[in-house]
């Protein structure tokens, strides 16, 4: 199996009516809740190994897992082969113990391993550590060394937000390819169907820290698609520095300061390195509705859904983890026609679970993806943690570090405090920021509704950072729609951050 013959198998089945792959399951499985699904334990000393330095691990099917997903593999030589489905490969727990099923059951999906090169001593020798996880629809989970998964990345997303609902494709197959013996990088193909398109996917999978997949496909389209999200990123937002950060949105009653696994959506634009602009969006949970935002980025030069908050204390929580959550950052490549013309949406729904992930990042090509015409795709997925970081264009942009609103009438309070005079407080961090007073840095501010007063730009020592304050009037009637505030430090006409870009 080739890129190639993958791509030729898509477009084979794009011209077929859609076919859904199997959920058919013994009442055994389908009958599973959660935690009984839980206890399926695969064995891992059953692991497949792939070189010296990978393994995979395989899901069983059961519970919401309905769908069968074919695994292959192919060898360094020689044609590739069905990766069976035994029983013995799992221990199934409790509940099916002493239970066997039919060969023909399948996976739901795998996981891959890696002998990291920093394992601590005392793991055992050649212990390997999860870090990639293919499993439901075409999602996948990828995470650095010491860091916890967090966001999703997915495949393909049709329809986000459209009113006669959201397509989710499937990846139906999967090829897992026998890497060099000491190789430190693997490649997965993957097969996507629905009842829209098909697709051929190759994935080049390099762990470490950050971790990196370089991504190429081919999209065969059975039908007009209009809104079609490529390289979609899927991240939960339940609160943050500002509750949940929608006008009038309910505070949560919760011990932890913030809940979340992004915090942000950060989009670059520009062609040349030493001149491209960022922006960056808090995200918000808490409307009465679902809001779509579009950033319209030409050339784009990446986006990403980001989790800049890395410290313990700002979440509270032992057993999330949520300051070691990854960000994805994409970088499009422009040999690639998709990422030419469109825009970056943001997709929030409202959601008070922090098991429902209620945001969604793509980029949506301005043209419809037609029947008969294959959308190429190739970009870049890295795995982010504190920045600076090389992945992300312009690190001598500072970049927004936290976001924060409350009263302007700090000297003579009224009780309730005053809707009609809101503080903005935005700090900025970055390498080539001055590292003390300048008088030469200003505050450029604006607003879509409302007035912004008496922007001020100061030195923060206490930080080493650069902090914005600047009043916001909101304008009488409040309009029912989201408000946009804009602000960045720049010396002259020079930008010295990146664009802080809130939605109140």
């Amino acid at each position: 199996m080739t890129f190639e013959t993958l791509s030729d198998q898509a477009a084979r089945l794009a011209s077929a009516p859609y076919a859904a792959p199997p959920e058919d399951l013994p009442a055994a499985l389908a009958g599973l809740d959660y935690d009984r699904y839980r206890a399926i334990r695969f064995r891992p000393d059953e692991g497949l190994r792939l070189g010296n330095n990978f393994s995979a691990q395989f899901f069983h099917r059961g519970f919401l897992q309905r769908k069968r997903v074919d695994l292959y593999l192919q060898p360094r030589r020689g044609p590739a082969h069905r990766i069976p489905y035994e029983s013995r490969l799992f221990d199934l727990g409790p509940t099916l113990a002493g239970q066997t099923f039919a060969p023909d059951l399948g996976f739901a999906g795998f996981r891959l391993h890696y002998a990291f090169p920093d394992t601590p001593s005392w793991r055992p020798k050649g212990f390997q550590e999860e870090f990639l996880v293919f499993l439901g629809a075409s999602y996948f989970r990828l995470r650095a060394a010491n860091q916890e998964y967090g966001l999703s990345a997915r495949g393909l997303a049709i329809g986000t937000g459209a009113p006669e609902g959201e397509e989710f494709p499937d990846f139906i197959a999967h090829w897992i390819c026998e890497p060099e013996p000491e190789a430190r990088s693997l490649t997965v193909m993957s097969l996507l169907d629905s009842p829209s398109v098909a697709g051929a996917y190759r994935f080049e999978i390099t762990p470490g820290d950050p971790a990196r997949i370089a991504v190429t496909a081919a999209l065969h389209p059975r039908r007009t698609l209009a809104k079609l999200g490529v390289a979609p990123l899927t991240s939960m937002f339940l609160h943050g520095q500002n509750g949940p950060g929608a006008r009038g949105a309910t505070p949560f009653g919760d011990f932890r300061p913030q809940v979340h696994d992004s915090d942000g959506l950060c989009v670059a634009a520009g062609s040349d390195p030493a001149r491209v602009d960022r922006l960056w969006r808090p995200l918000v949970n808490g409307r009465s509705q679902p809001q779509i935002s579009a950033f319209a980025a030409k050339p784009l030069a990446g986006f990403g859904l980001l989790q800049r908050e890395r410290r313990f204390e700002a979440y509270l929580d032992v057993e999330a983890r949520q300051e070691a959550r990854p960000g994805l950052w994409v970088a499009p490549d422009h040999a690639g026609c998709a990422f030419a013309e469109g825009a970056v949406q943001l997709y929030e729904i409202p959601s008070g679970e922090e098991y429902a992930d209620n945001i969604v990042a793509a980029f949506v090509p301005a043209a419809p993806a037609q029947p008969g015409t294959p959308v190429r795709l190739a970009y870049g997925l890295t795995t982010v943690g504190a920045e600076p970081v090389a992945a992300i264009p312009e690190t001598a942009l500072a970049r927004v570090t936290s976001t924060r609103f409350g009263s302007a009438e700090r000297l003579r309070p009224t009780n309730p405090p005053s809707p009609q005079r809101r503080l903005c407080v935005i700090d900025f961090e970055g390498p080539g920021l001055p590292k003390g007073t300048d008088d030469d840095i200003t505050a450029e501010v604006s607003a879509s509704a409302g007035t912004m007063h008496e922007p001020v730009a100061n030195f923060v020592p206490q930080t080493g950072g650069w902090r914005i304050y600047v009043e916001w009037r909101p304008p009488d009637p409040m309009p029912t729609s989201d408000v946009v505030l804009r602000a960045r430090l720049a010396r002259g006409t020079t930008p010295l951050s990146e664009t802080w870009d809130a939605a109140v």
